[in-house]
């Protein structure tokens, strides 16, 4: 990418600030990006979107090729035309996607042949093809395509899966030719120290814009993850950015910003908005809970999103009992902006030296879900998606 991608402006201990510079402006970091797989995050408009605070989003390079088809969007003046947004855009290369929706897939080193989950009909996905397909829907940010190992997937499988990931992190630098666009690499490595390390150190000589930490948050301990990213961030060119990929519960991001992460994705926030699940500065809310019918304020008096000044947490609980579709929209506004509130506090405790006293604050304060409960939902949640 011509010109420069990332300016590194303050660090606080290992939190880092910094600023993306992208053709569809400027994003201020630690970021974290709405998920619109396809083209459009549920529920709301772009302008909602934008409204909430965001100015970069993630979209699914899987799902858009699928479906309308990467050469209709391109011929329809491509993503962000086509979705109405002006803002940033990072597409993931379509290999997770790959690899969680269709688990019959065969991985060789030419690709991956994989069955649609949509309608069974057969595709074959290189690297090349991974690059030629994010290039013409025309993201700022792009992914190489990696092989993505399964939590509990031994060592010899899960080597065997990065070293593919760097010979194909190879060939999409080769097939890249669009200049304006920041290629990132996936480092890989499963719970291994070792592999991580090596596979840092590998993907670091590339000397890509970006690195991404991949194969986290698949349903391992977070006592597991959080000292695999620690180690990984270390080993990570500071002056590039870093990228932890499927990550976005509160308290995660704040664990991820203290041990040097730049950019966060993940379709958590909207994903429980939609089942009821709201976000405050104590914790994860169930509004649909019998409590919350009578309560004539909103469902976090400190927040300043659309729902928080207008409906009452009892308004909010009747539209999710009824079954009304504005419950979801308005549960997904909140929970957005208070990841988006969230971001820029982290930010500017960065910029005036206080991350580690807020990190400290906000952890202490924020009820976390039940560790042993978590994993079992994030297990149950990736099975699902792997059989539908």
């Amino acid at each position: 990418m011509s010109g420069q991608h990332f300016n590194l402006l303050k660090t606080s201990g290992t939190a880092r600030a910094g600023e993306l510079n992208t053709p569809h402006g400027k994003v201020l970091t630690p970021v974290f990006m709405p998920v619109g797989s396809q083209a459009t995050v549920k529920t709301l408009t772009p302008e909602d979107v934008k409204g909430l605070g965001f100015n970069m989003l993630l979209c699914n390079t899987y799902h858009l090729y699928l479906r309308p088809g990467v050469d209709i969007i391109k011929k329809l003046g491509g993503l962000h035309r086509f979705m109405s947004w002006d803002g940033a855009i990072l597409t993931d290369s379509g290999g997770y996607q790959v690899f969680s929706l269709s688990p019959l897939c065969k991985i060789t080193d030419e690709g991956v042949k994989f069955r649609s989950h949509i309608d069974g009909s057969e595709h074959f996905l290189t690297p090349e093809l991974a690059i030629k397909y994010q290039e013409a829907l025309g993201a700022d940010v792009i992914m190489v395509l990696d092989e993505c190992s399964a939590y509990g997937d031994g060592k010899e499988k899960i080597k065997k899966a990065m070293d593919r990931t760097h010979r194909w992190a190879e060939r999409c630098l080769k097939a890249h030719k669009t200049k304006n666009q920041a290629l990132y690499a996936i480092v890989q490595g499963g719970m291994f120290p070792d592999l991580r390390k090596e596979s840092a150190q590998y993907l670091s000589a590339l000397d890509l814009p970006g690195y991404a930490v991949g194969g986290l948050s698949v349903g391992e301990p977070k006592d597991i993850t959080l000292p695999i990213i620690e180690q990984t961030t270390a080993l990570l060119p500071p002056d590039k950015p870093r990228y932890l990929m499927g990550v976005g519960a509160p308290e995660d991001l704040v664990a991820g910003v203290a041990r040097g992460i730049d950019m966060f994705d993940c379709a958590l926030p909207t994903r429980v908005a939609r089942n009821g699940a709201l976000f405050t500065r104590q914790g994860r809310v169930n509004i649909r809970r019998a409590v919350y019918a009578k309560v004539d304020k909103s469902i976090d008096p400190t927040c300043d999103c659309y729902t928080c000044r207008t409906f009452s947490a009892a308004y909010l609980s009747h539209l999710f009992r009824a079954e009304e579709l504005l419950a979801l929209r308005l549960a997904t506004i909140h929970n957005l902006r208070f990841i988006n509130n969230l971001m820029k506090d982290i930010r500017e405790a960065i910029l005036d030296g206080s991350f580690d006293r807020f990190a400290k604050k906000f952890l202490s304060e924020y009820k976390t879900t039940d560790e042993q409960t978590r994993v079992a939902q994030k297990g149950k949640w990736l099975k699902g998606r792997a059989e539908s």
